[in-house]
């Protein structure tokens, strides 16, 4: 249909040129065509309408007898010219189109394989994560997760990458390697963030950063170092916003974490996500109110079944899908092993997830 107007429009302007200036036909004029199908519509659009420009210049001459003449050589130049140019950027424009369309697959098999879910028993830690990506034709976004058995106890890493595309998913995949490798290998947990931070420096941008929140288990606690993350929700008999006593700047902007130490009871439920879900907004621009949803949502259902039952929430708060990825990890203490439908086996989980 957008080809065929254009055709149209072409055809007008060939009847107006034609009524404005019987026997001097503004040729040229025609040329606003095929530079408005480059700009807007394919190749084969362009083309199409290029040549009906052209065409009915020539008919427009040969109608009104038109005579040879260096003024009406040039217009008719100007024309063929400027048909071939009009082509010429649209072919541009459909291959970088491609490229670009080539990056983003590229980009979401990546993140797809650095976000693979996780519904495991880690001791007496249920770990249940979800990854729900923006509507299709958005941009990858870059948030990252990981989990990590380790002798110090179980770490769970959740992060957000500032930017979207293939350059935020390379930076994921440099912070979840290294959170895996060093999660094991240091004991302390502060210590651990100020690594990391070293380790992921030489692949950030100048005004590259990443916000995370670092937890460590242990029997009756839960341990957190947040740097410039949405702090965690604990849910249970004592719902609470775990806020940091001091905040501490996203790894890449030279943060200085401390760590804060939290009573986790058995049955509670730790909850940590991406900003994407505070940020989700209604259509009168309110925000998703995260704490009472998910002392809602979270409190009554199987874990697995709770992340997608607040998923559901956020989604019916917006009216349809979310603008930006949003990441989920939920943790439950001390729940009966019968309550853990598994699909990997903790003896069985991939180590470093």
């Amino acid at each position: 249909m957008p080809c065929v107007a254009l055709l149209c429009l072409c055809a007008a302007l060939a009847a107006c040129v034609d009524a404005w200036r019987p026997g001097r036909p503004a040729v040229a004029v025609l040329l606003i065509g095929p530079l408005l199908a480059c700009a807007r519509l394919g190749v084969r659009a362009t083309l199409t309408t290029a040549a009906w420009a052209l065409a009915l210049a020539v008919t427009v001459g040969v109608v009104r007898h038109v005579g040879a003449g260096p003024q009406v050589a040039v217009e008719y130049l100007v024309l063929l010219v400027g048909g071939l140019a009009a082509v010429h950027i649209a072919r541009r424009a459909a291959a970088r189109s491609a490229r670009l369309r080539l990056l983003d697959e590229v980009a979401q098999v990546t993140q797809a394989a650095l976000l693979r879910p996780v519904d495991a028993r880690f001791g007496d830690i249920d770990v249940h994560t979800r990854h729900h990506c923006a509507v299709a034709s958005a941009t990858v976004g870059g948030d990252v997760y990981a989990v990590a058995n380790t002798p110090y106890g179980l770490r769970v890493f959740i992060g957000d990458v500032r930017g979207h595309g293939l350059d935020a998913v390379c930076v994921n995949a440099a912070v979840a390697e290294g959170f895996r490798d060093l999660a094991y290998v240091t004991a302390d947990l502060t210590e651990l963030a100020v690594r990391l931070d070293a380790r992921i420096a030489p692949v950030l941008g100048p005004e590259d950063f990443v916000t995370a929140v670092f937890a460590e288990f242990a029997p009756g606690e839960v341990r957190l170092v947040n740097c410039g993350h949405p702090p965690p929700l604990r849910l249970g008999a004592h719902p609470k916003v775990l806020t940091p006593v001091t905040c501490s700047l996203p790894l890449g902007l030279g943060c200085d974490p401390t760590q804060s130490r939290y009573w986790l009871q058995s049955g509670d439920r730790l909850l940590l996500y991406t900003d994407g879900l505070v940020e989700a907004r209604n259509a009168s621009g309110a925000e998703f109110p995260l704490f009472d949803r998910a002392c809602e949502a979270l409190s009554h259902t199987l874990p697995w079944e709770a992340l997608d039952g607040l998923y559901a929430e956020v989604t019916a708060h917006t009216g349809g899908p979310l603008r930006d990825d949003v990441a989920l990890v939920l943790c439950e203490s001390g729940v009966p092993a019968a309550r853990s439908a598994n699909p990997v086996p903790a003896a069985q989980s991939p180590q470093g997830l």
